[in-house]
């Protein structure tokens, strides 16, 4: 048996279904349930007919499959690409656009969908939504102001000495159809790495926008790789060592992705074979995915965490338990909240929840431990690739979080398949 890695991706099959564990020695950081075939896949675009415009909700009703019908804000309709226009300039029944699946459908609630076109890199996104250049607000000031010029050198063509698939050309902002967001993980990267992305989107954009005339409406014109591999995007260099999977077909699409989008990254993939000890129990992938269901989390001082999910939020709330105050209450106190503070940001990222998020810690008597306090969670918050953000404390002390939500939380999306 191949000894473990530090930082692992585990894919694996579990009850029909594919599973990624992001293990950070024994502890997980994030568990992902993808069911192999999804009506609607996100990232996917579609030329949609709109079916209907329902303008008291400032929505339009977009059929992008025969029978698939996904909800429209009509504050994403910016720079519409059109394959089919009627007279109105404004947008009306039976026209026809490029839209891309933004969120999944959620009980009740249809698919949304934009026509803000996104193609996305390892390194940087192409977007038909912005024509300018700009990087992660993750980085700091000096990076993304380092990673802009990159990518404007990109653009001139003066990259070409160093990158000879770059094509010599000056555009300004305005000339350019499409922008650029430099992620997070371009911080890593070299910027002949940037560069070859960047050319790689470009080139996708483009043919996609040499076949459209040609295509029907309500079809597909992109389709996104399997959510399991298009995670690999997702991961920083520094955050994974070794990629695992004992599917063979897991192992062939993973590898086919790597070898023509992240060929720096295919050296860390690797087959697991041990027919005497599965993957899954190798690494307690079973004891993983109960703990990230289990509504109480304990802690090492003793105190634990419940976690609830509702309609409209998620609530965690921080107890005591079995740890004893003694005669220095407000020093334990404290120690408790800053040991849930680090636990509750790991598990808003395992569970992926999101939404409004509330997190009633245990009162303080000195202001003083409850700024400290929001500083650290704010610190651990950071860490997550999903935009987080702490609002504030309320005057009930409850601390309030928004988290960006890009598909069902775990909870929901085990009980869906």
């Amino acid at each position: 048996m191949r000894m473990k890695a530090e930082k692992e991706l585990l894919i694996t099959r579990m009850e029909g279904q594919v599973m990624s564990f992001l293990l950070n020695g024994s502890r997980a950081v994030e568990i992902h349930c993808d069911p192999e075939e999804k009506n609607v896949p996100l990232g996917n675009i579609y030329i949609g007919r709109v079916q209907r415009i329902v303008k008291n909700i400032g929505a339009a009703f977009v059929e992008i499959l025969p029978g698939t019908v996904c909800y429209l804000a009509m504050s994403e309709l910016k720079e519409p690409i059109y394959t089919k226009k009627g007279t109105s300039p404004l947008l009306q029944e039976g026209d026809e656009l490029l839209v891309q699946v933004l969120r999944e459908g959620i009980k009740t609630k249809a698919p949304a969908v934009t026509t803000n076109l996104t193609f996305f890199g390892k390194y940087a996104l192409l977007t038909t939504g912005e024509r300018r250049i700009a990087a992660s607000s993750k980085l700091p000031q000096a990076e993304r102001e380092r990673l802009v010029k990159a990518a404007g050198r990109f653009e001139k063509g003066s990259s070409a000495d160093t990158l000879h698939v770059c094509e010599q050309r000056v555009e300004s902002d305005a000339q350019r159809s499409y922008g650029w967001v430099l992620r997070t993980n371009a911080g890593d990267a070299a910027p002949e790495a940037l560069w070859h992305d960047m050319e790689r989107l470009r080139a996708q954009y483009e043919d996609l926008m040499r076949r459209v005339p040609y295509r029907t409406g309500r079809s597909c014109v992109l389709s996104q790789p399997g959510a399991f591999v298009k995670r690999l995007q997702d991961l920083r260099g520094t955050e994974v060592d070794r990629i695992q999977t004992d599917d063979a077909n897991l192992f062939d699409q993973l590898k086919n992705y790597l070898e023509q989008n992240q060929p720096e990254d295919l050296e860390k993939l690797f087959f697991y074979e041990d027919h005497m000890l599965p993957l899954v129990k190798c690494y307690a992938l079973e004891r993983h995915l109960s703990e990230a269901l289990s509504e109480r989390v304990w802690l090492k001082s003793g105190g634990y965490l419940v976690i609830q999910p509702t309609e409209a939020l998620t609530v965690i709330d921080v107890n005591t338990g079995k740890c004893a105050a003694g005669k220095r209450r407000e020093e334990t106190f404290f120690r408790i909240n800053q040991e849930a503070a680090r636990e509750a940001a790991r598990q808003i990222r395992l569970r992926n929840l999101s939404g409004i998020i509330l997190i009633d810690f245990i009162n303080h008597e000195q202001p003083e431990h409850d700024q400290a306090l929001l500083s650290l969670l704010d610190a651990e918050l950071c860490r997550d690739p999903i935009r987080t953000v702490l609002v504030d404390m309320t005057r009930l002390s409850l601390v309030e979080i928004t988290r960006q939500k890009r598909e069902r939380p775990l909870a929901e999306s085990i009980t869906k398949t």
